[in-house]
């Protein structure tokens, strides 16, 4: 085999087959694709609260301050978690932990790192902390479907062999064959896709804020808890894949809130967006 064949990523049976680069250069610049992939799908995220956020009851101008401060928090959040999976890598050089740009990130740390920093400037801002995390849900599946193809960039995040019809196929170093896997990063790209569809719609008939945001956590908690089984690079606790434990007992814990709430009945008064706009129509009467 040619060398130049050891990058190709084939779909045998969709007959595709690519060799996608990995980045490019700027002058002493690298640029990586998995980093620009990222970027790209936090801007859409944000592009897309920006529209949005009057509709739950948030202020344009109060989106970017939110940004810089939970994107960093999220970042670092994600890189410790990873690497406290993952120590026995770090533990000779532990200076290496901050050598982020060589990999290393787990969605769910920079997940809850986000939770924690949305909580933080709610609480800074006097916003409803449901409703803000109805509108960041809403950004976090535009972001994870969009980012999971930095993944494919890397030629990383993929499953175990399989001969499904959906099968990817990358060249192993070891074996010095091509061997077919499961996509898991399209899989996910395209849960989270179908996710942010149904939520967007849903998001237009909530009854109630934080609806949303437990309807992201069911929703991602189910299909990574299927999705991280089939994964062969799953960070682990003992036996346990930490991801998947984590995906079932959110999925189950969300769920269990959506079932009990759909059984009461919720005031459309209530809604953080419809106090805003009461709020509003109050300061006209007061000044008169």
């Amino acid at each position: 085999m040619n060398p130049s064949d050891y990058s190709v990523i084939s779909f045998p049976s969709l007959g595709i087959e690519l060799d996608p680069p990995r980045g490019f250069e700027i002058g002493p610049l690298s640029i990586h694709f998995y980093g620009l992939i990222i970027a790209c799908g936090l801007m859409l995220a944000i592009l897309y609260g920006w529209n949005r956020c009057r509709q739950f009851g948030i202020r344009q101008d109060d989106l970017p301050d939110g940004v810089l401060l939970v994107v960093p928090i999220a970042i670092l959040c994600a890189r410790l978690y990873y690497c406290i999976f993952e120590w026995d890598t770090y533990a000779d050089n532990p200076i290496s932990v901050l050598y982020i740009w060589k990999g290393g990130l787990a969605i769910y740390g920079g997940v809850l790192g986000a939770a924690v920093g949305v909580m933080g400037y709610a609480r800074f801002k006097k916003i409803k902390l449901p409703a803000l995390l109805d509108l960041v849900a809403l950004g976090f599946l535009i972001g994870q479907s969009m980012g999971r193809w930095g993944n494919f960039f890397n030629r990383e995040a993929f499953g175990a062999a399989t001969d499904s019809f959906l099968r990817m196929g990358l060249f192993n170093t070891r074996t010095g064959a091509v061997e077919y896997y499961h996509p898991t990063f399209l899989y996910e790209s395209l849960w989270n896709a179908a996710g942010f569809v149904l939520l967007h719609f849903l998001s237009k008939r909530r009854q109630y804020d934080g609806q949303i945001a437990l309807g992201y956590v069911a929703w991602y908690g189910l299909g990574r808890a299927f999705i991280e089984g089939l994964r062969m690079d799953s960070l682990m606790w003992g036996p346990f894949r930490v991801s998947q434990v984590l995906a079932m007992v959110s999925f189950l814990a969300a769920g269990t809130v959506l079932v009990v709430m759909g059984f009461k009945k919720h005031d459309p008064k209530k809604l953080f967006v419809n106090q805003v706009q009461e709020q509003k129509k109050e300061k006209p009467r007061q000044k008169k």
